[in-house]
């Protein structure tokens, strides 16, 4: 039986009205994405047709599901507001709080441990206001969302970046900040710019060692890490159709990698399966009853040229096995002679020390019985692994099931470590090295979706590699990063050569799933009796101070904090691993604020000027002083700034701190969204050339920033050390809502004052 199906049921039942009515006003079929858009418009009237990529638009969004990491932040936020419950179906996951080290069992209890403080807040708030609760251990947010929650033509939002992975149930699921979740939560629209749509056509059907991961990282290829910003990616076609519901989650959910806003697949009889061998054969029957409005119109598909804004075709027949990396998740290359000429021109380790395999994106029980049907021919054929191999489990449910039918304890008889049913080396939470900033420069494999530098292990000398589970379990036997499982051979024990045969798996487990503890404990029907109280000392949990209003003038004698050199990712702006123990604490994450960003201008990070007493410092440590000294600062950064994470804490530290204004030459959709949550400014440059005019000892004056506006560029006074200056324009994306928000100093503080 599904949660929430009367929900669901409502929205099936208008669904066909509201549809009809968008083809009316559009007067033209419709993608799917256009679809969900305006079946979930705030006030239900489908009157309008919006232009993509310009019309904000209020949304109702069904349901809502929060990550532990964000979570804190979330509710701390929510228990502001002044509600009594939450407004839509929401849950909490704990899953990123769990360090991978020894195993599953001692990893969890050592979390227990040491973050029972943050565990038991989050229970008892979501008991207080009516929030499901996933408890430590039950799995991966995006897996169990997929396994209970996901539905066709559902609209969800998620505190994680990777709440897009319910696209491969056929949802527009997005991934947001806090403070957005939070207005859902109170009972507010959610606001979106309409997005542009990317149409990718699948043909061919996949095949040997090549897997639904591949096609993302083609697409990530074809795409790169800004391409699809402000667009959602529809996929269609017959290689569509032909694959897994969880291979489907694999696409949708690294549609992050590329900027996508979300990423979805139409209703199919793949997607009816996995609902029904999840026990939800009742939203299976639903859907079945409106199937023709869960997927784009039949002309769309035909001509997705004249529907999309831009489509890109891909042949899974001719589509190999893919390693994507390192640093980044759009550089692809094809294994074999290819990886080996690029590893060597780039003297990128050949040695494999690593190989892993799960993570919100590669977790599933087909995902898991793939990569063991290698580590059986391992076993079988007498070869003996050369690097390390751990796995995580996608759920409870998952872990059970695969334990059961014996696919666990095939990896563990080639020596490999089985983490906790939880995020691990994903988020940084690996306790690999006892000393990351200087070990050793090394490769590693896996199938998860990010590979910026530090991200997994805390090592910027580590080399990260995306992979398929298949290929991942087969490079890890290899032990090389130059293997090529379709044509090289391996020596066994006994001296023989021999090879991999093509893998094979179960899309669903033959014998049905089964779990005996999924790990969801439900809220209380009134939960006015519930107390949720925070120690004052408590270096883990804080409850949050309102932001100050802006006191209408402009903001002048501003100084420069960091002008961020090349990519600057939410993980160098509020790095996770050891700092996700801080998430519930503002001013004590805010510590690390900025310390990953590279100064551009001695290329070193966590080292920056003060204009205080002309001394370099950490980034922190720099701005506590301007903060003490009531001095504004900026920030200043290139290219898509703030890719990477949906955590607000990006947008809260520095807000927190003192910071004014982001100035960048573009911007990711989350952050630029969270800067405006959080009474920040997020400004672009109109001309991209304007960075270089930034120096080390400048001062800002906003000219005309009581003339804030909607389409209006605001001016900046760039005054340099020596008294020279130079005129600034820039551009901002605010309407007069978002406008309000920065006037109050928080989007939370205009909710408390309506409330």
């Amino acid at each position: 039986m599904a949660f929430d199906i009367e929900m669901i049921k409502k929205v099936y039942n208008q669904i066909a009205d509201r549809v009809n009515a968008a083809r009316e006003v559009t007067g033209k079929p419709l993608t799917l994405a256009e679809k969900i858009l305006y079946a979930h418009l705030w006030d239900g009237k489908v009157e309008t047709a919006f232009v993509r990529g310009k019309d904000y638009v209020d949304f109702a969004p069904d349901r809502i599901a929060c990550q532990d990491a964000t979570a804190q932040m979330a509710l701390l936020q929510f228990m502001q507001a002044g509600k009594n419950k939450v407004a839509v179906p929401t849950t909490v996951h704990c899953d990123h709080l769990i360090q991978a080290k020894v195993g599953a069992d001692k990893d969890l209890q050592s979390a227990l441990n040491t973050s029972s403080e943050v565990f038991n807040f989050l229970e008892s708030v979501s008991n207080k206001y009516g929030i499901g609760f996933w408890k430590p251990g039950a799995g991966i947010i995006h897996q169990v969302v997929l396994e209970n929650y996901a539905f066709p033509g559902g609209m969800m939002i998620g505190t994680d970046s990777h709440t897009v992975n319910a696209g491969g149930l056929g949802m527009v699921a997005i991934g947001v900040g806090g403070a957005d979740a939070v207005d859902v939560m109170a009972g507010m629209p959610w606001e979106l710019k309409f997005p542009k749509l990317i149409g990718v056509k699948l043909t061919g059907k996949l095949s040997g060692w090549t897997a639904p991961k591949d096609v993302i990282l083609k697409v990530a290829e074809i795409l790169t890490v800004k391409g699809g910003t402000g667009a959602i990616v529809e996929y269609f076609g017959p290689g569509a159709i032909a694959m897994s519901c969880t291979g489907k989650g694999t696409i949708c959910n690294m549609g992050a990698e590329i900027g996508a806003t979300t990423s979805t697949f139409g209703y199919d009889e793949s997607m009816e399966r996995y609902l029904r061998a999840t026990d939800r054969s009742d939203i299976a029957d639903a859907a079945n009853d409106v199937k023709e409005h869960l997927t784009g119109d039949a002309e769309v598909y035909a001509n997705p040229e004249q529907y999309f804004d831009q489509v890109i075709e891909i042949n899974l027949s001719e589509l190999g096995p893919l390693l994507n990396g390192p640093f980044t998740p759009d550089l692809s290359t094809e294994v074999g002679d290819t990886m080996t000429e690029k590893a060597k021109a780039n003297d990128w380790p050949l040695k494999v020390e690593w190989g892993l395999i799960g993570s919100c994106t590669n977790s599933s029980y087909e995902d898991l019985s793939r990569a063991s049907s290698i580590a059986q021919q391992a076993i079988d054929k007498g070869l003996k692994m050369k690097s390390e191999l751990g796995i995580n489990p996608g759920s409870e449910q998952v872990r059970f099931t695969a334990e059961r039918d014996g696919l666990l304890d095939i990896f563990e008889k080639l020596d490999a470590k089985i983490f906790t049913n939880a995020c691990g080396p994903c988020i940084g939470q690996w306790a690999r090295y006892s000393d990351p900033k200087n070990a050793p420069k090394n490769s590693i494999v896996h199938s998860f979706n990010r590979n910026f530098a530090k991200r997994a292990d805390g090592n910027p000398n580590t080399h990260a590699f995306v992979a398929s589970p298949e290929l991942t379990a087969a490079i890890a036997v290899a032990g090389r990063l130059d293997f090529n499982p379709l044509t090289d051979k391996l020596i066994n024990e006994d001296g023989q050569e021999v090879m991999f045969d093509e893998p094979t798996g179960w899309e669903l487990p033959p014998k049905g799933f089964e779990v005996e503890d999924a790990g969801y404990i439900a809220p209380e029907e009134d939960g006015a009796g519930v107390e949720v109280s925070v120690d004052p000392n408590s270096e883990r949990l804080e409850l949050l101070t309102p932001f100050e209003p802006w006191d209408g003038k402009n903001i002048t004698g501003a100084k420069l904090l960091i002008k961020a050199f090349g990519k600057c990712t939410t993980d160098h702006i509020s790095m996770a691993g050891p700092w996700l123990r801080y998430r519930g604490h503002l001013d004590n994450i805010s510590n690390n604020c900025l310390i990953g960003a590279v100064n551009a201008y001695n290329k070193k990070t966590n080292f920056v000027k003060s204009q205080l007493n002309g001394e370099y410092d950490g980034v922190p440590n720099v701005q506590r002083t301007y903060k003490a000294a009531g001095v504004p600062t900026v920030v200043v950064g290139d290219y898509n700034y703030g890719e990477g994470s949906s955590r607000e804490h990006a947008a809260m530290e520095p807000r927190h701190l003192g910071v004014r204004a982001v100035i960048v030459k573009s911007f990711a959709r989350i952050h630029e969204t969270n800067l405006k949550k959080q009474g920040m400014l997020g400004l672009t440059f109109a001309n991209e050339a304007d960075y270089d005019l930034i120096l080390e000892d400048d001062t800002f004056n906003f000219t005309d920033l009581d003339q804030f506006a909607p389409g209006k560029q605001l001016t900046l006074e760039v005054v340099h050390a020596d008294g020279s200056n130079d005129t600034i324009m820039l551009n901002h994306t605010y309407n007069d809502s978002q406008i309000d928000w920065f006037r109050e100093g928080s989007a939370l503080n205009l909710i408390k004052k309506q409330n």
